[in-house]
């Protein structure tokens, strides 16, 4: 993923009425379990981005449990454009892991409609020319990104009864957030095992 479908699969998954763990969403995020895909030059480059990622979760959710709007993160291209496809991609694919669940508010008839902004910039390019909708004029493009940003907190607040009793929202400055991973911490993708027997140990392989 790049870093604007990351802030749109994360911005689902706070969303999201069910918890999602680091264990299972590092997956995606990485394209398979750490300890086999991914090659840390060292455990300080670990610890830093495992820390990133965690620091701009927090940040997402933390903005969200405020009632304010988080803005997503969109990238422009080489000509300076911004399109918002890859956010509402990621967002999509975060969706998917709870599909099941997502479907109680893609289905409500009164509420559903907060998803729309996002399921025209996902289908803008699809290969099925039935599923694509009309061209996006760059001042609708503007409209449809704000009402994305709209449209999550809509979800998030759709949802937040199904969050009740969950994990709290950590704020992203929170000494937690910060703290360093020893080899013998729990490893911070959720596995269950110590760091040095998973992520950690491919620090500095190669």
């Amino acid at each position: 993923m790049n870093l604007e479908e990351l802030d749109g699969f994360f911005a689902a998954l706070i969303a999201s009425p069910d918890v999602v763990m680091p264990s299972e969403y590092n997956r995606k995020v990485f394209g398979g379990d750490l300890s086999e895909v991914v090659e840390f030059a060292s455990l300080a480059e670990a610890n830093e981005i495992l820390g990133l990622l965690t620091r701009h979760w927090n940040k997402i959710a933390s903005t969200l449990f405020k009632g304010e709007p988080h803005v997503p993160m969109i990238s422009e291209n080489e000509k300076g454009e911004l399109h918002g496809n890859d956010w509402a991609r990621g967002f999509m694919r975060g969706m998917h892991m709870r599909h099941d669940d997502w479907a109680e508010l893609v289905n409500d008839e009164e509420h559903g409609d907060c998803l729309v902004p996002m399921m025209i910039l996902y289908h803008e390019h699809d290969e099925d020319p039935s599923t694509r909708p009309e061209p996006i004029t760059p001042d609708k493009r503007e409209k449809v990104i704000a009402l994305m940003a709209a449209g999550l907190m809509n979800a998030y607040d759709y949802f937040r009864k199904d969050r009740e009793g969950d994990l709290a929202v950590q704020a992203p400055d929170s000494p937690r957030s910060a703290r360093k991973i020893g080899r013998n911490d729990p490893c911070p993708c959720g596995s269950g095992k110590k760091y040095k027997k998973c992520c950690g140990g491919v620090a500095g392989r190669g």
